[in-house]
């Protein structure tokens, strides 16, 4: 939950909106190298690990008419910046499976992407963060198997991302304003959160 006194960093005073509006334009920060105690290092190489298909799987038919309903509706939302269905449709399908597998709401995770990236999977800030999620490459050494150019890697980078970001709020004890800076390497500031939390409403989906 965002406290009430981050509450004003969901306005867009900081001309967020017409930033994450524009194709190819992107806020990316770099997270920061910090020592991990040796419980958090094991459970986040774990999640790092543990793999799985993301393909949907529904207990019943209103959850998977309900899923394709979002589908449908963020694949027109997304159809300017990925024209093709397939490359959308997985896309779209393993940022659903990651953010759900980490516990985080997949809106946000898609409005973190549009300001990180702008969408795009082999995008480099000038700090060296990777990929959708702009995952810092020592990421790999600290909880994964070294391999930085698995960043690139559409289910890798999500994963890893969705993995960061969960572990930063669980550190920040649910302050999503402070995660979200900490996610990009300025934590306590205003700009990045803002914007996360402006795209977010972008890919909010009630159906």
């Amino acid at each position: 939950m965002i406290s009430r006194r981050h509450c004003l960093s969901l306005l867009p005073a900081c001309g967020a909106a017409g930033l994450w509006g524009l194709p190819g334009r992107a806020i990316a920060g770099a997270q920061l190298e910090e020592p991990l105690v040796d419980s958090v290092r094991t459970a986040l190489s774990s999640a790092i690990a543990n793999s799985a298909p993301p393909v949907p799987e529904f207990s019943d038919t209103e959850s998977r008419l309900a899923y394709l309903r979002w589908l449908g509706a963020m694949s027109a939302r997304l159809k300017r910046r990925k024209p093709d269905w397939d490359v959308r449709r997985e896309f779209l399908q393993t940022v659903w499976y990651e953010s759900r597998r980490a516990g985080l709401e997949t809106a946000l995770v898609l409005g973190l992407i549009q300001v990180e990236s702008g969408f795009r999977k082999f995008a480099v800030s000038s700090a060296g963060a990777r990929g959708y999620m702009q995952v810092m490459p020592f990421w790999t050494r600290v909880i994964g198997d070294g391999d930085a150019g698995k960043l690139f890697h559409m289910q890798t980078n999500l994963r890893f991302g969705c993995v960061i970001l969960r572990h930063y709020l669980e550190r920040e004890r649910g302050d999503l304003f402070l995660a979200l800076g900490r996610y990009n390497g300025s934590r306590g500031k205003a700009p990045y959160p803002n914007a996360v939390l402006g795209a977010r409403r972008a890919w909010e989906f009630n159906g």
